[in-house]
């Protein structure tokens, strides 16, 4: 009955200790104010039955149903309907630098490589709604997938797409995908921006040295957070390609140019990690996603909706229906 209900003055309902007093008093009294004729003999008089004495105490219950839902007015029955509404007063812009080159599909990670990449990666842009979000894709050379956006479902549609392919040169070019990232940040205006750099080898493409790329992420307040993907050792890897277009698999020495990285990320301020397998990439992301936390303001509207007036009028009505009653069917004569 009360789901939902707060009292605010729930001292009141003390005053509910009252009532059995009260109940008491009247057995007691009642006797008084019953008037009585004491008649030796009732012989010559008509005497009925009649029923309203008995529904007398009536008036009483009445009286105490007035006061009970008196005591629970004065408790200030109220609900509260909580609305909540949240901004964000600290946004990240976020460019996530993946590379697409032949060796992204190696079969260390399951399935591949790349595949596995774009898995963790669509969970972690699903898990940050209020930030922007854009993809950057490189190889030998690099270039804009999406640019930084709040959509996304544009962000994951593209992520989907993302496959090797012929057209883009191969190789792979460190340095480019970085400058391309840093470039899709430069203009940006959130308060923190931080580019995803992913590759599974060494930079041996592209005409930008990654020093330089870094150090024009340091002038645009970007931090770099680098992945090295690959398995330490020997990796099943794409050697040729067959005429069915398919590729001819043999094992191949992972190698990543883990000390350049480490420079990236040093140098801009991020973190440099190494995932071996598909557990270590998702932590990774997990780890970069408690690291780059976006700040929340939560505020809160509270309307409220006192339940006391229909209680006293509740009360008033018993009340009235008692002054009624003692006046007109329960009338009694002096």
């Amino acid at each position: 009955m009360f789901e939902g209900i707060e009292f605010l003055n729930k001292e009141f309902f003390w005053l509910f200790l009252l009532l059995p007093l009260a109940v008491v008093w009247y057995f007691f009294k009642r006797q008084q104010q019953t008037a009585e004729l004491k008649m030796s003999s009732i012989k010559g008089f008509k005497v009925g039955n009649s029923w309203l004495p008995k529904l007398r105490p009536l008036l009483f219950v009445l009286r105490l149903l007035a006061l009970s839902f008196l005591i629970v007015a004065l408790a200030r029955p109220r609900t509260s309907d909580e609305t909540t509404k949240t901004k964000t007063t600290k946004g990240i812009d976020i460019v996530m630098a993946i590379d697409v080159s032949a060796s992204m599909l190696a079969k260390d990670l399951l399935p591949n490589r790349l595949e596995s990449l774009k898995n963790v990666a669509g969970e972690f842009i699903k898990g940050r709604p209020n930030d922007r979000i854009g993809l950057v894709e490189y190889a030998g050379e690099s270039y804009t997938k999406t640019p930084i956006t709040s959509d996304k479902s544009i962000v994951l549609r593209s992520l989907r797409d993302i496959k090797y392919n012929t057209v883009i040169e191969g190789g792979t070019a460190i340095g480019m995908g970085l400058a391309t990232s840093v470039n899709r940040l430069k203009d940006s205006k959130a308060i923190s921006k931080i580019i995803i750099l992913l590759t599974d080898g060494v930079n041996n493409s592209g005409f930008i040295d990654p020093k330089i790329a870094s150090e024009l992420a340091v002038e645009y307040g970007i931090k770099v957070y680098t992945i090295g993907l690959g398995t330490n050792g020997m990796a099943l890897s794409p050697y040729s390609i067959l005429p069915n277009g398919s590729f001819q698999y043999r094992r191949v020495k992972v190698e990543i140019d883990e000390e350049l990285l480490k420079e990236i990320a040093d140098v801009t301020g991020g973190t440099y990690f190494r995932a071996t397998d598909n557990k270590k990439l998702k932590e990774i992301y997990d780890e970069i996603n408690k690291l780059e936390k976006t700040e929340i303001e939560e505020i809160k509207y509270t309307t409220y909706d006192e339940k006391y007036r229909p209680l006293i009028l509740i009360a008033l009505g018993f009340l009235l229906l008692e002054v009624l009653l003692r006046f007109t069917v329960f009338r009694s004569f002096v």
